[in-house]
């Protein structure tokens, strides 16, 4: 198949145009021509949730993402059903749900009534770029612990696959603004769209493809021109590192087109009774308080809010003198309320990572319908914690920052070099 033909050149030149930059086009990329898109494979709380949506559109690049959710390969280890994976890819692009084109940068714009437009490009950046210390080098920061056994599952798909489906979102702190600008002129001036996808939420993600050319050198320097925090993605930016690709796929996107919103937890089992489990926190210094009415994320830090069978409760964990980072409501939900109080690693099957896409009621609503028993409902991360940390290049606490919106993946895929 041949390479699709992509406009080149254009009026914006923003910033110093110097051609040496940890972003780069994409050598070989397939793009969707619509119906391909997906949330990305972590966005989910329900994997039934996943077979669904797989089930009711076969083309979303969710199939292949998680090949053992699909509802033909169901009952499958991951591994053994990446052979499947393999499969719906090729059929995806023999049956023209993706075009190929080659040395692109792709524009990106997700729109939605009542919200401002967010921007971002898909492009390729150096994985020799990844930090994670203050002692070790590099402009891109990643923020949060893993869990290695999703991180392995994301090397073995891009290994079996030879293609990467699903961008790291990075945000650019040194020239956020200016690449915010350009991006918007970018798009305005691009014409028709490549394609476009409606997500969940009914947001719009418009693509376009731009070519080599001052343009396209004039973004990537912008893109690359300051620190790049990991806003979704660190362990597909891990598996980047353990598999050893020169290179990842990433959505750079700006500070003004994002949001972060609160990250929640379910815990389907308790390991003591609920009574228990409070007077355990009383004994660790929190003060806890019966809530009547529904249960809410809380409006701000300090103070996290439960939900036990009945009855919620607002539980002010006590803080320490020690630095910012172990101080963030994540933080101490993981260390006091699931190690110490119910003897749970943040690994533990039993706990689930809720993310802003789900409200309030549906949490307390699987503690109340029994499939659960334990909702742990806390404020989001504020922006200026969230980049303090990163600063000092620290690690947040896993599953702490969900960021809106989400890049979408299966719009561009990046084919790897053989």
């Amino acid at each position: 198949m041949d390479a699709l033909r992509v406009p080149v050149g254009g009026d914006i030149v923003a910033g110093s145009v110097t051609g040496m930059t940890v972003v780069h086009p994409i050598t070989r990329a397939w793009v969707t021509t619509g119906g391909t898109g997906a949330q990305n494979y972590d966005e989910f709380a329900d994997d039934a949730e996943i077979t669904a949506i797989i089930e009711s559109n076969p083309h979303s690049a969710l199939g292949i993402e998680m090949p053992h959710r699909a509802p033909q390969s169901l009952g499958k280890p991951f591994l053994d059903a990446l052979p499947d994976a393999v499969a719906r890819l090729a059929e995806a692009k023999a049956d023209g749900s993706y075009t190929p084109a080659e040395q692109v940068v792709v524009l990106y714009r997700i729109t939605a009534a009542g919200e401002v437009p967010a921007y971002g490009l898909f492009a390729m950046v150096d994985t020799d770029q990844i930090s994670t210390r203050a002692d070790e080098p590099g402009l891109v920061i990643r923020n949060e612990d893993v869990f290695i056994a999703k991180v392995r599952e994301r090397v073995a798909l891009a290994e079996a696959l030879g293609h990467l489906l699903s961008p790291v979102l990075l945000l650019q702190t040194g020239r956020g603004d200016e690449l915010h600008a350009a991006l918007a002129t970018a798009t305005e001036t691009a014409g028709a769209p490549a394609a476009t996808d409606t997500d969940q939420a009914g947001r719009t993600h418009a693509i376009w493809l731009l070519g080599p050319g001052p343009e396209q050198t004039a973004l990537t320097d912008l893109a690359g021109g300051g620190e790049l925090v990991v806003a979704d993605g660190n362990h597909r930016s891990l598996a980047a590192q353990t598999g050893g690709l020169s290179r990842f796929l990433a959505v750079v996107t700006t500070p003004a087109s994002v949001a972060i919103q609160p990250y929640n937890r379910l815990v389907s089992e308790l390991t003591t009774t609920p009574a228990e489990l409070l007077d355990r926190l009383r004994a660790a210094g929190a003060a806890v308080e019966p809530i009547d009415g529904p249960v809410e994320v809380p409006t701000g830090g300090g103070t996290v809010h439960l939900r036990l069978d009945g009855q919620g409760y607002a539980v002010r964990l006590p803080a320490t003198a020690s630095a910012r980072l172990e101080n963030l409501d994540h933080a101490l939900v993981e260390r006091l309320l699931l190690r110490d109080a119910l003897g749970l690693d943040p690994g533990d099957k039993r706990i689930t990572y809720v993310g802003g896409d789900y409200p309030a009621s549906w949490l307390t609503g699987e503690v109340d319908a029994g499939r659960a028993e334990l909702a742990i409902l806390i404020a989001p991360v504020t922006v200026e914690d969230f980049v303090a940390v990163n600063l000092a290049r620290e690690k947040m606490p896993r599953k702490s920052t969900w960021f809106t919106p989400k890049a979408r993946g299966g719009l561009v895929v990046a084919e790897l070099p053989h």
